[in-house]
């Protein structure tokens, strides 16, 4: 996540195809994790990158308005391509390997949490910030555990696809939080990947403006917070995107291993641990290298921002 100034600065780069290749790569994982079973659209972008930038364009969208529309260009196209393009994976090969793609992206998220724990503490740590890292996974941890028990039937209408919007929208500014879980527990979540596959315009239309309106109404307050209480936040974020991510393990990837999970995969059990270690090896060494390249970029940039203004501070 970046400070205001790192904001400002990524911003302000010139662009160029390989950059945006990068964001529209980015957008494409956070769109499949907007609506990927276990996982939240909000931890992707935080993984990549993007969480700040984002709130902080939202909070403030007329500051560096035509900047921050470039930057996020290839960010939505992206967003768009993986939600459009996951929904038709649901009524395919993800039916029988859910857990094995989604311990792909908790790959991703074992990958880069080495980066992400050095940024929440980059202006120090303290034992009440890893207090608050640990409530907050646990609370995640236990929640998505006990919306894992509940199965509920709700009849799908306009509005109740603008509050699955919101809940989408929520997931963005609260990353941990998964609402394709909670669709799910709703009865909700296959008709929803149905409805945008089939490009059913009752449904895309109102969970479009309920993820719009949900996330501009709580950016702002996302900003000011990360503003004054960046530890306290960031190691809430963080405990967040733990407690989601161990919580995916008894909630999606072990029923994978039960009798009608094998059944329903085809898979042996042996075939279906390999499938999943091998996801789970290849999400967390890609990321930890993205991570790297990610960190060494930001780096140079701050040391070149760091000397430039040591030049302007001379008589």
């Amino acid at each position: 996540m970046s400070t205001p100034m790192q904001h400002e600065s990524l911003i302000d780069q010139p662009d160029n195809p390989r950059s945006w290749i990068i964001r529209l790569l980015k957008g494409i994982a956070v769109g499949v994790g907007a609506i990927l079973p276990g996982l939240s659209g909000g931890v992707l972008a935080v993984i990549f990158g993007l969480y700040d930038v984002l709130i902080r364009f939202l909070a403030d969208v007329r500051k560096k308005f035509v900047r921050n529309v470039l930057f996020f260009i290839p960010v939505g196209i992206g967003v768009a391509i993986g939600i459009f393009a996951f929904s038709v994976l649901v009524e395919a090969a993800f039916n029988s390997y859910a857990a094995q793609f989604t311990c792909l992206f908790i790959g991703f998220v074992i990958g880069t949490f080495p980066s992400l724990y050095r940024q929440a503490g980059r202006y120090g740590r303290t034992a009440g910030h890893l207090a608050i890292l640990v409530a907050a996974a646990a609370g995640i941890f236990a929640l998505m555990l006990a919306g894992g028990s509940m199965l509920l039937e709700v009849t799908p209408s306009i509005p109740v696809w603008f509050g699955s919007g919101a809940l989408i929208g929520l997931g963005v500014i609260v990353p941990g939080m998964s609402p394709s879980n909670f669709l799910i527990y709703f009865g909700l979540y296959d008709k929803m990947a149905g409805g945008i596959k089939d490009g059913d315009m009752a449904v895309i239309i109102p969970l479009f403006f309920g993820v719009v309106i949900c996330v501009l109404l709580l950016a702002k307050g996302a900003a000011w917070l990360f503003d004054h209480y960046y530890g306290p936040m960031y190691h809430f974020i963080l405990g967040m995107v733990v407690g989601s991510s161990l919580a995916i393990f008894p909630t999606v990837v072990f029923p994978a291993f039960t009798a009608d999970g094998l059944e329903l995969s085809g898979l042996s059990f042996a075939g279906a641990l390999v499938f999943a270690l091998v996801m789970l090896v290849v999400g967390a060494i890609a990321s930890f290298l993205f991570s790297r390249v990610e960190d060494t970029v930001s780096e140079k940039r701050e040391a070149i921002e760091e000397a430039v203004k040591e030049t302007d501070s001379r008589p």
